[in-house]
């Protein structure tokens, strides 16, 4: 099956507010980090399915990865990725539709 990858609204102002905010000290490390975001969100089609089932929800479909020290989270739907929210490992989850 072909998985496609789309991104939420919200996660895409997750990456701008996180590489703004890194950029104020390191703007070197915060393109790294936007890279790696990116890196694996391209991956996703092939090993999305590796990764973690999200502890707070017992819904089978919502996975992370991690970007460094960032929640990549995501969503699967029949052949949809969703890039649902990209958070701070520390900062608690909630997620709405």
């Amino acid at each position: 099956m072909a998985y496609r990858v789309v991104w939420s609204l919200k996660a895409v102002e997750d990456v701008d507010a996180i590489a703004a905010y890194i950029a104020r000290d390191s703007p070197s490390y915060a393109a790294a980090v936007v890279q790696k975001i990116i890196n694996i969100t391209q991956k996703l089609p092939e090993e999305g399915q590796n990764g973690i089932l999200i502890p707070e929800f017992e819904e089978s479909t919502i996975i992370e990865q991690y970007a460094y020290s960032y929640r990549l989270i995501y969503r699967l739907k029949e052949d949809t990725f969703t890039v649902v929210a990209i958070i701070h490992g520390k900062k608690l989850l909630y997620l709405t539709d």
